[in-house]
């Protein structure tokens, strides 16, 4: 398998492409540069970009998901249940997308929004055991994302417990790779390592090993930092919506 990883700055997020190179078919998640920097990062490793997936649809910055796919000729993908007035493909919890040797399979981890989903990648030249999970927004190194940007806080927050228990019931061996790191507003204590193991977020993140969901919700509601410049306007651009309007 091939992976790459890009640390943005301006704004603060990662982007990801992996997939088979053999098979030359591959994916990115989260963009957020223009296309042609992951076009030729595909190009260089022998891989066409068949999905474009955002695990959710952001608040912080203007995605270059929809943008991309058109570009590459993929299909945009989000959950089914987001709510946006542009087209993709919808993906269920449990879902599986192909790309030759590698597959991701979809986890629906609503919390820091409705339509977040988590992605549980395998390799299978290596094993029938995934390899790591791209985590977006919901579990970052360090913490967790806020829960207040699309719902209430307090809703958001019953929601991302029920998700962290699922993200807790995958074994400690898997690699975390989140959508942002320190920098980024979608969190409270972010670590400045773009990467850890489940394990070591289950024994050092303190939201993420939290047991009591009235203690979770109690320690999400708490503190809870000014909301990104622009939200509203962000997540209505990035559902395809007039910003203006919003």
């Amino acid at each position: 398998m091939i992976l790459r990883q890009f640390l943005h700055t301006e704004p603060v997020g990662i982007s990801y492409l992996f997939g088979c190179g053999g098979k030359a078919t591959g994916a990115v998640v989260d963009p957020v540069s223009a296309p042609d920097t992951y076009l030729r990062a595909a190009a260089d490793t022998g891989m066409k970009v068949n999905y474009v997936i955002d695990t959710h649809v952001h608040a912080d910055h203007l995605s270059t998901g929809r943008a991309l796919a058109d570009a590459a000729g993929a299909e945009y993908v989000l959950h089914a249940d987001a709510d946006v007035a542009i087209p993709f493909k919808g993906v269920r919890d449990g879902e599986d997308i192909p790309l030759g040797n590698v597959v991701i399979s979809v986890l629906h981890t609503p919390g820091h929004t409705p339509e977040h989903i988590c992605l549980l990648v395998t390799d299978r030249t290596r094993a029938d055991e995934p390899w790591f999970v791209v985590t977006g927004h919901t579990l970052m190194i360090g913490d967790l994302g806020r829960t207040e940007l699309a719902v209430s806080a307090e809703d958001g927050a019953k929601d991302l417990f029920r998700s962290v228990g699922k993200l807790k019931a995958l074994p400690d061996y898997l690699e975390v790779l989140p959508g942002a790191y320190a920098g980024s507003v979608c969190g409270r204590s972010l670590s400045a390592n773009p990467i850890s193991t489940l394990g070591f977020e289950k024994r050092h993140n303190k939201a993420f090993g939290i047991g009591s969901e009235a203690e979770f919700i109690r320690f999400m509601l708490s503190e809870i930092p000014p909301p990104p410049p622009e939200a509203a306007r962000l997540r209505a651009a990035n559902a395809g919506r007039d910003i203006a309007a919003a």
